[in-house]
């Protein structure tokens, strides 16, 4: 049976069996004695990113892997860093250090702020993600045409994204090329900061089922 600890774009957590390319927190939400989530889905508003593999350290999802034998962040996981990156979360500074700090001098430069803060950063993400109350801006045809790879849009209950000209359909197993011309009205699943860091150079890493 698996685990609820797999995040889809809406930064909803499902009980999935695909565990994706990286895992990453919200703090601690989880009973490591039945290994199941807590009513609230964050403790903190760094939402990270990490890698599955690091430094050779090894954890039990959603069990003790705290000091002392607590609980310890509840570990999530996600099909690539644009579902992640589309959830709300960001880079950690501790496994993926180059990572977060491309994403934060981004950020800095889009927001004319001299020297950014992570948690500068983190403010403005948590009050943006759909899963902690963001409303999400609605798109015209025009705003799509503009937007910069990686971005995920919803339309109804399903999300899509582009690369280098292709729309891929999102699921848990990975991208399915579609042909995608909006029609119903388009919103923006990832978080508007997100979408000034993306437009202004940063490479999200892909699942490779993207592929053009």
């Amino acid at each position: 049976m698996p685990l609820q600890n797999r995040v889809d774009p809406f930064g909803v957590i499902h009980a999935a069996p695909e565990r994706g390319l990286f895992t990453g927190n919200r703090g601690i939400i989880h009973d490591p004695d039945t290994r199941t989530l807590l009513s609230r889905r964050w403790t903190t508003k760094a939402w990270i990113i990490c890698e599955c593999d690091f430094a050779d350290r090894r954890r039990e999802p959603m069990g003790c892997n705290g000091p002392g034998g607590r609980a310890g962040w509840t570990e999530l996981f996600f099909l690539d860093e644009v579902t992640a990156l589309a959830a709300g979360h960001r880079p950690c500074f501790f496994c993926r250090r180059e990572r977060a700090k491309a994403f934060l001098s981004r950020f800095g430069e889009a927001f004319r702020i001299a020297t950014p803060r992570a948690f500068q950063l983190d403010a403005h993400l948590h009050g943006e993600r759909l899963a902690s109350g963001g409303r999400p801006p609605i798109l015209s045809g025009a705003d799509m045409d503009a937007l910069p790879d990686g971005v995920v849009l919803g339309v109804g209950g399903d999300c899509f994204t582009r690369r280098e000209g292709v729309w891929f359909k999102w699921s848990f197993a990975g991208y399915i090329p579609v042909r995608f011309r909006g029609g119903e009205p388009c919103f923006l699943i990832t978080p508007p900061t997100t979408l000034v860091v993306l437009r202004a150079g940063y490479q999200p890493f892909w699942h490779a089922s993207a592929s053009a």
